[in-house]
């Protein structure tokens, strides 16, 4: 139906084939490739429900890399704590084969926040996991996009987790088919 291509574009991972995306008062059709690098780089954090994480790094490597390319003088500092906000402080020298897929989705999720984003976009983020990791890393991504006041957008199948958000909207075949707000 198009909710991960959205997510895509929201991103500015992907070029929309038509109309115009504006997010935190940024029009992305108007920038070029090094402008949407930085525009993510200072307001979107991205979690996936693959994990997208480096193979070759460890999960600490992980974690400081966004930082790193930001200029962070204290990345490797920061990503600890990090990895601590989301109970992993004594996985940090472990590489993503040596982690449990529960494990590796919390690495995502603190790579994801590690730079206090405004947006925080999450595709399917416990579609790969069973049913208490993914109870787990939902739990860390609403109390995150608490702690940190960012705008948490999720894409899901799961009613019983939509119904976590403020709002919701619901998409078919590209189109939005339904809408409502959280019930206060």
């Amino acid at each position: 139906s198009g909710k991960s291509s959205l997510m895509m574009i929201m991103a500015g991972l992907q070029r929309p084939s038509a109309g115009l995306v504006k997010l935190s008062g940024c029009a992305l059709n108007d920038l070029d490739e090094a402008g949407l690098t930085e525009f993510r780089r200072e307001n979107i954090g991205i979690v996936f429900q693959n994990f997208h994480l480096v193979p070759t790094m460890t999960a600490l490597e992980n974690v400081a890399t966004p930082l790193e390319l930001a200029g962070v003088k204290d990345a490797m500092e920061r990503a600890r704590a990090e990895l601590a906000e989301v109970g992993l402080a004594e996985r940090g020298g472990h590489f993503p084969a040596q982690l449990s897929g529960g494990e590796q989705q919390r690495v995502a999720l603190a790579r994801a926040a590690v730079l206090r984003p405004n947006i925080l976009l999450a595709d399917e983020p416990t579609g790969n996991l069973d049913g208490q990791n993914g109870s787990v890393i939902m739990d860390m991504l609403f109390s995150l996009r608490e702690k940190h006041g960012s705008t948490l957008v999720l894409v899901t199948h799961d009613p019983v987790l939509a119904k976590r958000c403020d709002r919701m909207i619901a998409l078919s075949d590209g189109r939005i088919v339904s809408q409502s707000e959280a019930a206060a």
